[in-house]
């Protein structure tokens, strides 16, 4: 990796990182303000490297495997900051930090080479599918998180250990509006992800649907997401059960991503 300006931005990550656990251990305000504000500079500063990276390449950078590691921490990145101008959930930032951190870290290991589009890739719904498939990664991840915290509050709360992490952690209920929100979002964002796949797969091989070994996983974690909303509006699944839901679904999520890639090969086996 011998981008300055990615390398750049993982070392604010980096900082961030570090700051928001000096804070979840100290509790100092100032250094929760520090923290925020870090991770503000590390997103915009994020984003002018995916925009150099653009103009570099000369078309939208989500093509490789690099490319959309860095974008999935970016999206993670905007979708806690959008978050934290609407809720206030204590010290989310401490657990969400360290995995936008070591996505980057995975991003700087991938080849950062830029290659020329194969054919099936130009299309003008490169953007729009892989942008918005990725941007809902981005707020599951906020689900998977918030889900792990819950799972360790309530553990907390149990079993009656009212130290150094139940003062710490968010209340059972806030975690679960947030479980609840991330989810909504991020599987809006996931539903129209896989229309737009679909309909450039028809532009580009001619059928909507083929059972592609990806397609046939985002099947998968859309229809755990679904069911985990249905499940919660119908019969009330919230709290452990929806905690517990999220993590499951963000897990196909990034076996979808990542595992499919790797281990299976079919027509979405150029993302590597």
């Amino acid at each position: 990796m011998n981008d300055p300006l990615f390398l750049g931005t993982l070392t604010l990550y980096a900082v961030t990182t570090a700051v928001y656990l000096v804070f979840f251990i100290r509790q100092t305000k100032r250094l929760r303000d520090t923290a925020r504000t870090f991770l503000l500079v590390a997103g915009v500063v994020h984003t002018v490297c995916i925009a150099v990276r653009y103009f570099k390449a000369g078309h939208t950078p989500l093509t490789s495997m690099h490319e959309t590691i860095s974008f999935f921490a970016w999206s993670m990145t905007w979708a806690f900051l959008s978050f934290r101008w609407r809720y206030e959930v204590k010290n989310f930032g401490a657990f969400v930090s360290p995995l936008i951190t070591g996505l980057m870290v995975l991003a700087a290991l991938a080849s950062n080479e830029i290659h020329e589009l194969q054919p099936a890739l130009q299309s003008s719904w490169l953007p729009v599918h892989a942008s918005l498939a990725i941007m809902a990664n981005g707020f599951l991840a906020l689900a998977f998180c918030g889900g792990l915290m819950y799972l360790r509050q309530e553990r907390e709360i149990k079993y009656k250990h009212f130290g150094f992490f139940y003062s710490r952690l968010p209340s059972l209920e806030a975690l679960d509006n947030l479980n609840y929100h991330s989810v909504v979002i991020g599987f809006c964002l996931l539903t129209v992800g896989i229309i737009t796949g679909s309909l450039w797969a028809k532009q580009a091989w001619g059928a909507y649907w083929q059972w592609d070994p990806k397609e046939t996983w985002s099947l998968i974690t859309w229809l755990i997401y679904a069911a985990l909303l249905h499940q919660r509006l119908t019969v009330g699944w919230r709290r452990r059960r929806a905690a517990i839901m999220a993590i499951i679904g963000f897990s196909a999520a990034m076996f979808t991503l990542w595992g499919v890639s790797y281990l299976l090969e079919g027509v979405h086996s150029y993302v590597g």
